[in-house]
Order: C-alpha cells, then structure tokens, then sequence
C-alpha cells in the first residue's frame, strides 16, 4: 500500500521561499504589497510544492468567499459567451473567481438560478439587464449580497449599472439605414415581454423611423426567438406576404445571420433584393458573405469594468454613478444604399 503523502502547507512555502509565514500569507491574498522579488519566491516556492490554499478556512476567517457569480439570460449567444473571458481574467486578477449561471430568458428559472448561487456562497452578483422579477432584488437584500447590473441603461436609475443604451444604438442604426435611401423597412427582434433590451431596440428603431415619416405595416415587424432560427422564420414570413421591405433590421446579429443564410436557400439576393442589418457585432458578423452590418457592442470594455466595480462595490471603494459605454456601428456589405 502506497504511504499518502503529507499535504502541503502554507509553513511549508514559508520556509521553502526563505520568508516569514505572515510574509507567505500576504504575497498570496495581497500580492501587491509584496516586493517584486519577494512575491517571486512566494509564487515558485507554491508551483514548485503544488500547493493548494485551503479555500475554506479561508473564507473562514476574512468572512469571504473570493466568488462573484453573474447571471447570463443564456450562454448560447456568443455576445455572452464572449463576454466571459474579459470578466473572468479581470475578477483574477482581483483574486476572485467567476460563478456563472444562466436562465435561458425566463424570469422565474432566474430566481432559482441565483437562489442556487446565493446559497453556495458568493460576495457580489453581476447580472445582465435591467428587467427582472422583483423575487431577484429582494433575494439579494435579504442576503445583503451588493449587485450590479449590466449591459443595459435602460429603463433603470440603479446607481450600480453598466452598460450602454440599446434604445440610443438602435435609433442610430435606424437613421443609419434611412439615410441609405431605404423607406420599406422591416424589424426582426426577440421577445419583448420582460427583456428591456429587445424592447428598447424594437423603440429605437421605430422612433428613428417615425421621425422620418416611415411607417412600418405591423407585420413587418416581427418578434421571434433568439436564434439563427429565428432569423430564418421572419424571411419565411416576410417572403410569403403580398409585399416586401427593401431592408431587414434586426435586434441581433443571430437573427440577422439566421436572415441572410435563409435569403441564400431561397435565392434571395443579399443586399441586391433585400439588405440585413444586425446588432452586437459578433465574430461571425465580419465572416459572413456579405459582410454583415451591425451595431458593435463594447464587449471587452464592460467585463473589465463590470469586474472592476463589482469588487469595488463588494469592498465599500465605489461612487454610487452608472457607467455609459459607447456603441459604434460597424458598416459591411449587407446594407446598400438605394438610389432614386
């Protein structure tokens, strides 16, 4: 019988990187007021042992759990799943992990989701948007865990918001497409009902479209699930009507991407008989032929800031003001301009 071998301990570090155990204890939970020199030590005397903290006794006593959990609406979008790597290297770096869960749109899964989260122990949770069931604000106070939201400046005066303004980048793109000539104009979103950002996107796009004197036949715009399926669906019900837009504008990139292979399987000429245009600029948005134009989304930039101000806000560091990040739309060759 194999003899187990002892486990490794933080004395042990200590004395193999030639330092005091209270210097061992700092380099790893406040590396930064270690010297350089001392810090390096620290660390190749850990690899070099494969030393392993005990998580729970140190949670034990700073009273912490160095987790933040963030809740997606679903992870099979890469807007979102993109959105990971920039969150979770930034929350690293802090000396924190990423818990993440998803709810798949639903508001009520929501609830359970972050109850499961809660319960497992966390100190902060991100989640993404403004519009969800009232059960999940009063989970968090009652658990006083700090949150912040995501994404999304809309339809919120939450101090502790990230984001952009979906109803402002969709007005842009809107006037973007108007002032490429286009008058027969058709929408393609998700869900409404308890999502702000689609809502705000489908209002966007209308007002810009009001003000220009365009109205848009009510079907014509159409709401179906986010997906490249979804896309598909509102050609299919776009091409069996009597008449048809010059111009698809859609909530997202998946719907506008779903559009433009659903043109290519009826033979419809993308921008010639139909231009696209989508929302989120995902990596596939530059990869389609044609280009997709879309709005972009400053995905890097609200991780790295979510990341920053939710440790911020765990350690009482933060001012009580939203962030406002800009989106830019990004043109290609799926939006023509008509001439007269």
């Amino acid at each position: 019988m194999r003899k187990r071998k002892d486990k490794i301990t933080l004395e042990d570090v200590a004395r193999e990187a030639g330092v005091s155990l209270g210097t061992a204890s700092k380099a790893l939970s406040c590396p930064e007021k270690v010297k350089p020199r001392t810090l390096e030590r620290v660390l190749q005397a850990v690899a070099d042992m494969g030393y392993v903290r005990n998580g729970v006794a140190r949670s034990l006593a700073a009273r912490k759990t160095w987790r933040v959990a963030v809740v997606y609406p679903t992870l099979k979008n890469p807007m979102f799943s993109n959105s990971i790597d920039a969150l979770q290297q930034t929350l690293l770096e802090k000396g924190y992990q990423l818990v993440i869960g998803s709810h798949e749109y639903s508001q009520k899964r929501e609830v359970k989701v972050l109850q499961a989260l809660v319960e497992s122990g966390v100190d902060g949770v991100i989640l993404v948007g403004t519009d969800h069931d009232a059960a999940v604000f009063a989970l968090l106070e009652a658990h006083e865990i700090p949150y912040l939201l995501m994404w999304s400046l809309d339809e919120t005066n939450h101090p502790y918001t990230i984001g952009f303004s979906n109803h402002q980048a969709a007005y842009e793109m809107a006037q973007h497409v108007i002032a490429k000539g286009h008058r027969k104009v058709a929408l393609c979103g998700g869900p409404t009902q308890g999502n702000e950002r689609s809502r705000n996107r489908q209002l966007g796009f209308l007002v810009a479209l009001e003000e220009a004197n365009i109205a848009v036949r009510p079907d014509w715009i159409i709401e179906t699930p986010f997906s490249l399926d979804g896309g598909r669906e509102a050609i299919r019900r776009l091409f069996a009507l009597d008449h048809q837009p010059t111009v698809l504008i859609c909530g997202t990139d998946l719907h506008a991407i779903g559009a433009m292979h659903q043109c290519q399987l009826s033979g419809i000429d993308v921008p010639g008989t139909l231009s696209i245009t989508g929302f989120d600029d995902i990596e596939f948005a530059s990869a389609m032929t044609p280009g997709l134009t879309t709005v972009r989304v400053p995905i890097d930039e609200i991780g790295v800031e979510v990341a920053r101000t939710i440790v911020a806000i765990i350690d009482d560091q933060v001012p009580t003001t939203a962030l406002e990040l800009e989106t830019m739309i990004v043109e290609r060759e799926s939006l023509r301009t008509l001439t007269k």
